[in-house]
Formats: C-alpha cells, sequence, structure tokens
C-alpha cells in the first residue's frame, strides 16, 4: 500500500514539472559555492589593522564615557550637598 502511495507522489512530482527536492537542493549548494568564489576577501594584514584600530577606538571611547561619568557624578554629589 506505501508503494501506491510513493508512486503517486513521484507521478504528480514529475506531472507538475518540478525537479525534485535533492535536485533543488543539489543546485541550491552549486549556486551558494559560485557565489562563494566571487566574493573579494581582504588581506589578513588589512584585517589585523582593521582589528587593532577597533580595539583602540573602543578603548578610547571607553575611558572617555569613564571619565564623563566620574565628573558628572562628582558634580551631582557636589550639588547635592549644597542644598
Amino acid at each position: 500500500m506505501a508503494e501506491k502511495e510513493e508512486k503517486k507522489v513521484e507521478k504528480k512530482a514529475r506531472a507538475s514539472g518540478k525537479p525534485s527536492v535533492f535536485k533543488r537542493i543539489g543546485a541550491w549548494f552549486r549556486s551558494l559555492n559560485a557565489e562563494r568564489k566571487k566574493i573579494s576577501w581582504a588581506s589578513w594584514k588589512s584585517v589585523r589593522k582593521n582589528t587593532l584600530i577597533v580595539i583602540v577606538t573602543v578603548v578610547v571611547l571607553a575611558v572617555a564615557i569613564g571619565i564623563v561619568d566620574y565628573l558628572l557624578t562628582q558634580g551631582i554629589v557636589g550639588l547635592s550637598r549644597l542644598v
């Protein structure tokens, strides 16, 4: 009985004109690989340089925000002592 149902499903798939699921998956992977080959990858030297720039920028901004936070906190505490 299961064989009859499988044959009906296969006939419907062929009748609809769509390729099988496995053929579509294979085509998708071939397309994915073709697109991957088109990617222009950055050089290792460029990646290291840009990573260093990002790390330095994050540290400088963290210090600047910390200083501003400290100054504002001290200002608020100073004002609360006046009142």
